[in-house]
Order: structure tokens, then C-alpha cells, then sequence
């Protein structure tokens, strides 16, 4: 079995998937464990939901991944700070030995999810081993680096996709019968899912696990910008070193598929009225008095047709659909496949954010990327902004893309359910 660092794993194709000694709360030691766990940082709706979380506990875990303070550096440092104190008071403890970890998710919905949870080497794009389908934001990834650097730790997983062998599979056979013994912890958070968690140490599992996974590649889901921050940091440290590797759940969609959600912007200091009056012309408008869900429901059906958006933040919704094509020719940059000309995320950005709206989409002055569709229209009704919801992209199209080496525009789609941060942590020094 190989161990992290190890020079011959480069020569390894596939996913390479590695135990680790995970750091995970002492219950004895916190209020309960759905009180310390967070959605992941960039899910958190600022600052409403991170002031509630750091206040239902004061060891939740966004004061490591959100810390708080006057500058970047501070925050750092903080959370650096934080981490330390707290595995000098047992508040978070190292398992004793290291292993992968069994993830499940359960909601009453009928939604099921399992996947491992493993420090994961670290491709390079050109391998082909882990598929991005999205571009991300220089900042972003600067700013996640200088956090993992700060604590030396990976604070959260991010979320992987793999095609397995369906229920015959050795890795899937391993997931199953963990399921079947006592967790090592569980918990239900207040949106309603429960969680457990196993882990797996025994060598001949471990194999069985690695060897499968090894003629595998993955899809990023969710964390796009946490991966492109394990490549950074990997080049950053001689190898063969912890930074070789980077924490991840893995999820087999032939066994368990995901849900694909779209993610909203939130267009700070545009009211709707100007965002309106910038689209006259160029597409089709139409003034929706109905509720939230009835607007999505508009939404849904128009997107059957074509590019479509909703605008909000003014009391009521607003239907974008039907762009002028001569708009479009002359916006949609030539020479990417019409699968990716013709994306919603592509139109917004290209078309409407650059062309018509003139707002830099890296820019958190002026735009935010919100996962909570009723947050995104409340936010932009309170602050004067304009909300833009977006119909989600089939997954299938997300692959496909992804497979032909095209990125779509950052923030394209949300994979779900996303893991709940808190519940295992990776501490490189271990």
C-alpha cells in the first residue's frame, strides 16, 4: 500500500486514495456534534448564517474554514491560533490510527449518500484523473492557500464523483458493510440530513479499495476552488510530502447519484429597475406576480426553449428568455463546443454580466455567488441589488464538458448533498 509522499506513486494512473489519522470533535467535549458542523465556506450565506453558527457553539468549526477578523493575515493567524488551542484542549483529537472513512448522508426525502472520505494525491490537470468543470477565481484560491498554510491542515472535504462497477464492486461491497456497524459518530443537522461516519483500517480493505479506485477518474462536484488550492500548495512543498495529497469524499453516482442545483448571483448596487432597463431590446421580459416556487417553475419551462433568467429584489420576479441571436453571435466567444456556447452560465457571463450589466464577475464588490435561492432574492430585496436565478444544467452535460477538457464559467452548478463540514478534519503534521 502505498503512503503519502511515496516517489512510485507517481508513476500511478487513477485515483490514488490514502489513509489518514483523522482529527474529529470529542463529543464529550462540544454542545452536540450537529452544533459545531457548518455548511462549506463558500455555502454559508455572510453574514447572517455565519454569525448564527459562531454563536450555536463556540467550537464551530466556521471559525477555522470563516475565521473573522480586520485583514487577511489576522484571520490566518486566528484560525491557526484557534486550531492549535483546541487540540491542546481535546476539543478536536487525532484517531489513533489512520484510516479511510465511510460517509453517510440521510434525509427524509428518500435522499441517500455514501461515499470515502480519503487524502487523495494531487494530478495535474493534464493527467486526466480529476475533471474540473469549472473556472476559478484567482483570489479565491490565494485566499484558501494562505488558510491552509496558516493551520497546515485540510479543513473540509471536497466533493468527488467516480463511475463505479455498481453493487458488485469491492469498494462498494467495503461501503455497504460499514453501513451495517455502529458509527463512530451521528448526528442530524437542522436542514433536516443525518450523518454517520465509519472508518475502515483494515489492510485488506484498504487494498481492495485503492486497487479499484485506481482505474478510476473523478468529476469534481463541489470544491473547485479547494482542488485548484491542493495543486498550488503541492508545488509549493519539495515532494514527497503531506501537501502531495488533499482531503476528499468520494462518491460513486452509479450507486448513489447527485443532485445538481444551480447557484444564484447576487448583483450588489444594480437595482432591478437599471438591470431592466440595460435588457430592453435584447431579450424578452416578462413580469411574473407569482411566488418564489411558481416563478422556479416558469423558469424550468422556459430553459426547455433556450437561455432563460429570473430576476428579483423588488418585490417581484422578472423572466429574462428569448435573447436576440445577433446579441449572442457577436458576445458567446467562437471556437467552444455548442454545448458550452448555449449554457445559461455562459450567456449570463459573457452576454449579460460583461456585455450588458459591465460587472466584473471576480470582483466581491459587486457580485456574490449564493447557493440559497429564497437567501439570494431576500438579500438583493434588502440591499437594492439584483438577484439572478438560473435553471440547473443536467449532469450529464457537466461530464461531457468536463471530459473534452472544457471548463464552464466558475459557479456553474452545485452538486449535492454536499459533505457537512466539521465531522473529520486532515491535520498535515500527523
Amino acid at each position: 500500500m502505498n503512503t503519502a509522499g511515496h516517489p512510485e506513486a507517481t508513476a500511478r494512473r487513477g485515483l490514488e486514495l490514502t489513509p489518514f489519522r483523522g482529527l474529529r470533535y470529542d463529543p464529550d467535549r462540544v454542545g452536540s456534534l450537529a452544533a459545531v458542523t457548518s455548511p462549506p465556506y463558500d455555502v454559508v450565506v455572510r453574514p447572517d448564517g455565519l454569525h448564527r453558527l459562531q454563536d450555536s457553539d463556540p467550537h464551530n468549526i466556521v471559525r477555522l474554514i470563516l475565521p473573522q477578523a480586520p485583514t487577511p493575515h489576522a484571520r490566518n493567524e486566528q484560525a491557526s491560533d484557534t486550531l492549535r488551542r483546541w487540540l491542546d484542549e481535546g476539543v478536536l483529537t487525532a484517531d489513533p490510527e489512520p484510516g479511510l472513512y465511510i460517509y453517510e448522508q440521510r434525509h427524509d426525502d428518500g435522499m441517500l449518500q455514501r461515499g470515502i472520505i480519503g487524502a487523495l494525491r494531487v494530478s495535474d490537470p493534464s493527467d486526466g484523473v480529476v475533471l474540473p468543470h469549472e473556472d476559478v477565481m484567482p483570489h479565491v484560491v490565494a485566499d484558501r492557500a494562505a488558510l491552509m498554510r496558516a493551520t497546515s491542515a485540510n479543513l473540509e472535504p471536497l466533493l468527488l464523483t467516480y463511475r463505479g462497477n455498481g453493487s458488485s464492486a469491492a469498494t462498494s461491497e467495503i461501503v455497504e458493510r460499514a453501513a451495517d456497524r455502529p458509527p463512530l459518530l451521528s448526528t442530524t443537522t437542522e436542514d433536516g440530513y443525518s450523518h454517520r461516519l465509519w472508518s475502515v483500517t483494515d489492510p485488506s480493505d484498504l487494498t481492495r479499495v485503492q486497487t479499484e479506485l485506481a482505474g478510476h477518474q473523478a468529476l469534481i462536484a463541489d470544491g473547485h476552488h479547494r482542488w485548484a488550492t491542493y495543486r498550488r500548495l503541492r508545488t509549493e512543498h519539495p515532494s514527497p510530502s503531506p501537501w502531495d495529497y488533499g482531503l476528499v469524499l468520494l462518491v460513486d453516482t452509479a450507486r448513489y447519484p447527485l443532485r445538481v442545483r444551480a447557484i444564484h448571483r447576487l448583483l450588489h448596487g444594480l437595482p432591478v429597475a437599471d438591470a431592466l432597463a440595460a435588457v430592453e431590446g435584447l431579450f424578452r421580459v416578462r413580469r411574473l406576480g407569482v411566488s418564489l416556487s411558481q416563478a422556479l417553475e416558469t423558469l424550468a419551462d422556459a430553459a426547455c426553449a433556450g437561455n432563460a433568467f429570473l430576476l428579483a429584489g423588488d418585490g417581484a420576479f422578472h423572466l429574462l428568455d428569448r435573447p436576440d441571436p445577433a446579441l449572442l453571435a457577436r458576445t458567446i466567444p467562437a471556437g467552444r463546443p455548442t454545448a458550452w456556447r448555449t449554457l445559461d452560465a455562459t450567456v449570463l457571463h459573457a452576454t449579460l454580466l460583461d456585455h450588458v450589466w459591465h460587472i466584473p464577475e471576480d470582483s466581491p464588490a459587486h457580485i456574490a455567488y449564493i447557493h440559497d435561492t429564497a437567501a439570494t432574492v431576500a438579500k438583493a430585496e434588502r440591499d437594492g441589488g439584483t438577484a439572478v436565478l438560473l435553471h440547473p444544467v443536467r449532469e450529464e452535460v457537466v461530464r461531457d464538458l468536463a471530459r473534452q477538457g472544457v471548463t464552464m464559467p466558475r459557479k456553474s452548478t452545485s452538486f449535492g448533498p454536499k459533505p457537512a463540514s466539521g465531522l473529520v478534519l486532515r491535520a498535515l503534521d500527523l
